[in-house]
């Protein structure tokens, strides 16, 4: 009882803790929302050339959490922490690299490239910041009750930090329309620079310029957001150097622990699972802002759509906590990833309905709020499970985080990269105030009909995943038995060593 209370974390700690996990949730949910239709309609980047840069900048985004997992395993331990350095000296490149994002630059040539680079640019460092953060969870209690508490104050904080993305980002640009092209033969024609001549598309350039500044103010408060968060997860954090190592732990290469972690089952299984989960709600999210748009007529609505998604997750994460510490996380697995799907059949199925669509939104947040939460809770279970099989391995935390994140990043700058792809052969006519019958019915697949299958999927694949409740208490028990065992055969050699001398 007295090593549990002094591994409890004040609510304080778990607060400042949880805040540190926002930037990255609220510029993820800015990007991934809004940066397709930002390249397509207000940069006016060819869809082809948008599609490339979504592949190129999420598959590089993947690539560099290993990277970064690597870099971290060698990083030697400072009076700040291991992991602390990363997220303090990252934050102000990271900064700058976002604001560049969002800039239209004025050449004529190379705007692809200056997209290209600015993004990847921004992935690379905001990944010096969330794989350290997320292995920070294994650093600051040994307790896994502790930890799973810090884990729920931290997705509460995160998906409130996607609410806060939506809400700057999409009520600012909201607040500017966005001009279109609604003549009766554009679609006729093609996307040239002639085309767009005849169509008379300069008429509104100072209305354009208005939204491109728009887009701009907003990521200069998501940076401001971005910083603040940042301060106060680094003075009001400590990371625990004992919280995740045995007393009689020795260094393991990186290489060595990598080849450790991919033998070990539940976690190749775990992620499994999860990878086709989060590419389910990457593709709802990559393409929910054109379909609202197009599809359903919503142009002037789906800032608040998105909005009330991300509402409802947060406001529900609190319940599925609660649901997953008495009914067991697998089966917040199945109740809370499977309650999305009739809400995606239905808002396909359902004629276009503003006050539907609300309802389906606000449904859809309840799911979103479990696939945010249970990742997170349960790949501390697999960590300590692997402590159990591997005890004299240490400093393999950041690999189980960085490559969860990565098998993640890159499937889903694949299927984000093929679904812009997708609207390019369907024929996408940027700018327009309507688009071509087989575009809509191409919307309708990528947020509803692919979703709910990789869903589906993803369910069948967790029913492999070995560690239930039964299992869950007996590592923990066997683990506080292991760090008694570690701790009191450290004292005594330490008596006989002070006896000898």
């Amino acid at each position: 009882r007295l090593q549990e209370s002094r591994e409890r974390l004040s609510v304080c700690s778990k607060l400042c803790y949880a805040v540190g996990g926002a930037p990255y949730q609220i510029t993820g949910c800015a990007l991934g929302f809004f940066l397709q239709i930002y390249l397509l309609d207000v940069a006016q980047v060819d869809a082809f050339y948008a599609s490339i840069i979504l592949f190129a900048g999420r598959v590089w985004d993947a690539i560099t959490d290993p990277m970064v997992g690597f870099f971290i395993s060698k990083t030697s331990w400072t009076r700040f922490g291991r992991l602390m350095p990363w997220i303090m000296f990252s934050t102000p490149f990271a900064i700058i690299s976002y604001f560049l994002i969002w800039f239209v630059p004025d050449i004529s040539t190379g705007q692809v490239i200056w997209y290209l680079v600015f993004y990847c640019a921004f992935q690379t460092l905001v990944t010096c910041f969330h794989v350290p953060y997320s292995a920070l969870t294994m650093f600051i209690s040994r307790e896994q009750s502790e930890r799973d508490s810090a884990t729920a104050y931290r997705m509460t904080v995160e998906v409130l930090g996607t609410v806060l993305g939506t809400a700057i980002q999409g009520q600012i640009v909201g607040k500017v329309d966005t001009p279109c092209i609604g003549s009766p033969f554009f679609f006729g024609l093609s996307n040239s620079s002639v085309a767009m001549e005849e169509l008379n598309m300069t008429h509104d350039t100072e209305s354009l310029t208005d939204t491109r500044n728009a887009y701009m103010i907003a990521a200069g408060v998501i940076g401001g957001l971005y910083i603040l968060c940042a301060l106060i997860l680094l003075l009001g954090v400590r990371e625990r150097r004992e919280s995740s190592e045995l007393q009689s732990d020795e260094p393991v290469s990186f290489f060595q622990g990598l080849k450790l972690v991919m033998n070990h089952g539940p976690y190749i299984k775990l992620i499994a699972g999860f990878l086709f989960t989060s590419l389910a709600f990457m593709l709802l999210e990559g393409n929910f802002a054109l379909f609202c748009t197009y599809t359903l007529g919503f142009r002037n609505e789906f800032q608040n759509i998105l909005l009330a998604i991300m509402l409802s997750a947060t406001l529900t994460i609190p319940f599925w906590q609660w649901f997953l510490t008495r009914f067991g996380k697998k089966k917040a697995v199945y109740v809370g990833i499977s309650s999305a799907i009739p809400f995606l059949i239905a808002v396909v199925v359902v004629d276009s309905n503003l006050f539907v669509t609300y309802v389906v939104a606000v449904a859809a947040g309840i799911s979103v709020a479990a696939a945010f939460l249970l990742p997170w809770s349960m790949l501390p279970d697999v960590v300590d499970d692997f402590k159990l099989q591997h005890p004299s391995c240490h400093g393999h935390e950041a690999i189980f985080f960085s490559f969860y994140v990565f098998f993640t990043k890159f499937t889903a700058g694949v299927s984000l990269g093929i679904s812009t792809l997708s609207l390019d052969f369907a024929g996408y006519q940027t700018r327009g105030c309507s688009q071509p019958g087989q575009v809509n019915f191409t919307l309708k697949m990528l947020v509803s009909a692919v979703p709910v299958g990789l869903i589906l999927l993803s369910l069948l694949l967790f029913k492999l995943y070995p560690i239930d409740e039964e299992k869950r208490r007996k590592n923990k028990k066997a683990l506080q038995d292991l760090r008694e065992e570690s701790n009191s055969s450290s004292e005594s050699d330490n008596t006989e060593l002070a006896s000898i001398v």
